[in-house]
């Protein structure tokens, strides 16, 4: 069932500019690259195909895709699901590469989790209550009654973020590959 992203990804001509390439009529198969799938927003509220997953410590997307979906190759449909692009920055990072991260980022420990990143307003309405990021540099005033939040946890409220993806319901997967490898295949030039 499962066949690797790359081999639905289809080939064209390019113009071979290595040095073995001597003319400019000599050309090279490659990998389309920039011909990509994308799932429409609005199918994403669509409970009956898609659910609401947490990755789980240090997982990767082909981890998720062994334990869902029982094949770690299908880690291309975790992330379609998902529309990420690029791993490096919207999967979540594990533990040593997070701390790794926010070393790098914040020059100092001080910085790190005492350094303020914005202040947060809890306004409620009924029964629904909703978070407000309040960034003001210049009015000291201004902070009274806010929750301050510091570097370290913006940043693990981001991480946290990330944990929570949507995957395809198993039952729609072997659908949505052949969709896909129809869709991706076609030519629209």
């Amino acid at each position: 069932m499962a066949k690797n992203y790359f081999r639905n990804i289809p080939d064209f001509e390019y113009v071979n500019r290595t040095k073995d390439g001597q003319f400019i009529s000599n050309y090279t198969q490659v990998k389309n690259f920039f011909k990509k799938g994308k799932i429409r927003e609005d199918l994403f509220q669509d409970l009956t195909v898609f659910e609401k997953y947490n990755v789980k410590g240090d997982d990767r997307p082909d981890n998720v895709a062994n334990e869902i979906y029982g094949d770690p190759n299908l880690d291309w449909v975790v992330l379609l699901s998902n529309n990420i692009v690029n791993v490096q920055s919207e999967w979540p990072l594990s533990q040593a590469d997070f701390y790794v991260y926010i070393t790098n980022k914040y020059d100092s420990e001080e910085t790190l989790y005492s350094g303020i990143h914005h202040y947060e307003s809890t306004q409620t309405s009924g029964d629904t209550k909703v978070k407000i990021e309040v960034f003001n540099e210049v009015d000291s005033d201004a902070y009274t009654g806010l929750t301050p939040i510091t570097n370290r946890e913006y940043e693990e409220q981001q991480q946290d973020q990330r944990r929570k993806i949507r995957l395809l319901d198993p039952s729609f997967v072997e659908q949505f590959i052949d969709e896909y490898q129809k869709l991706i295949g076609e030519t629209a030039i």
